[in-house]
């Protein structure tokens, strides 16, 4: 193989892992926002069973629902940090692909 055409597929190699790397971010992305649109509907209901309490007294099961409502909402903030940490992890990569084609094609 001559340097051209092996420079030719490490730029394509590098092109194809940016384009995987970018689609990651992509996915990750509307995960995070399908746990955040949970996480809103979690917080209506955790409010909705805050006034309920207030306006009738703490009755077992709405105790236990608002705590079953507020568990929920701590697992789907969790979900949502751990989700933006991983963008955060592989927008770092894209940034060293960058960089690999920046020095590949500078040329």
């Amino acid at each position: 193989m001559s340097g051209g055409t092996r420079h030719d597929a490490g730029l394509a190699t590098l092109v194809a892992r940016r384009l995987a790397l970018v689609a990651e971010i992509s996915e990750l992305t509307a995960e995070t926002q399908r746990l955040n649109q949970k996480l809103s509907g979690i917080q209506m209901e955790v409010l909705r069973l805050e006034l309920e309490i207030g306006r009738h007294g703490g009755s077992a099961e709405l105790v236990r629902d608002l705590h079953d409502a507020e568990e929920s909402a701590e697992a789907m903030r969790q979900a949502c940090i751990e989700s933006e940490e991983r963008i955060v992890a592989i927008e770092g990569k894209v940034a060293d692909v960058d960089c690999a084609l920046a020095e590949a094609t500078s040329d």
